[in-house]
């Protein structure tokens, strides 16, 4: 039996797509830590300079499968199925490489969760867009009222979490949901297009530029932060001479450049 969600890299590109049609890619524990190990693998990986994160069949993902979570616990909920999944999202949105959401169907609930983990989203005419968790007496458990806040604003976030309205493609567009809307069957294709402009930029600059605006997004700001001023430090004199003098018992004489 096939992973129900997948990992392909070729030529600088790295596609995940979620291989379960047949419940409209609805996410269960298998599929979340899928996701998670493929992020790793992904960042491990410094030949992946674009990721497409798409769907197979009628739906991008229809959210949370109800069948995984519908019978947990309060404490299974809240500690196991609602933290792990923030862990793996985290990771997603992560990511170093610049990611683009192709959303072959329906984003509802956590699938919209997920596609907001991706820095650029791209939707077919037919999807429908939403957070119907309230509908159930549920609320949107995996960043749906915080990072789809930073990302796309309160007032998107207010209209789709607090009434349940399942939007449309164009409507979403036109809320700054999803950025480009194209022909049923055209997200893939579309979203590789895309992917292949982002390959011909500077991965290194992209990668620095997508840690910014995740800083700026309060997106693992104190990580970045470090990371980057970190790197800067190492290209000084001054770690040169450290090192040195570190390995050669001596002390250093630092020139501060």
């Amino acid at each position: 039996m096939s992973d129900p969600v997948t990992l392909e890299i070729a030529d600088g590109l790295a596609i995940i797509t979620l291989a379960r049609p047949e419940k409209l890619n609805a996410l269960d524990d298998v599929m979340v830590a899928l996701l998670g190990r493929h992020a790793e693998a992904i960042d491990a990986d410094r030949s992946v300079r674009a990721v497409i994160l798409t769907g197979e069949g009628k739906a991008f993902c229809a959210g949370g499968d109800i069948v995984a979570w519908g019978g947990l616990s309060p404490l299974e909920m809240g500690q196991g199925w609602v933290r792990s999944g923030h862990r793996v999202f985290d990771k997603l949105a992560r990511m170093k490489p610049p990611v683009i959401a192709a959303l072959n169907g329906h984003a509802l609930g956590g699938g919209l969760e997920l596609a907001v983990t991706a820095d650029i989203r791209i939707c077919e005419v037919q999807a429908k867009i939403g957070l119907p968790e309230s509908g159930l007496g549920m609320i949107p458990g995996w960043s749906g009222t915080q990072r789809l806040v930073k990302r796309l604003g309160g007032r998107v976030a207010r209209r789709l979490a607090l009434t349940g309205e399942i939007v449309a493609a164009e409507t979403a567009l036109s809320l700054g949901i999803v950025d480009q809307v194209v022909e049923k069957g055209g997200a893939l294709a579309a979203a590789k297009a895309m992917a292949e402009r982002v390959l011909t930029r500077g991965p290194v600059a992209n990668m620095v530029v997508k840690q910014l605006i995740n800083a700026a997004e309060d997106e693992d700001r104190a990580a970045i932060l470090e990371t980057l001023a970190t790197s800067l430090v190492s290209y000084t004199d001054d770690v040169k001479e450290g090192v040195g003098a570190f390995k050669d018992k001596r002390p250093p004489s630092y020139r501060g450049s």
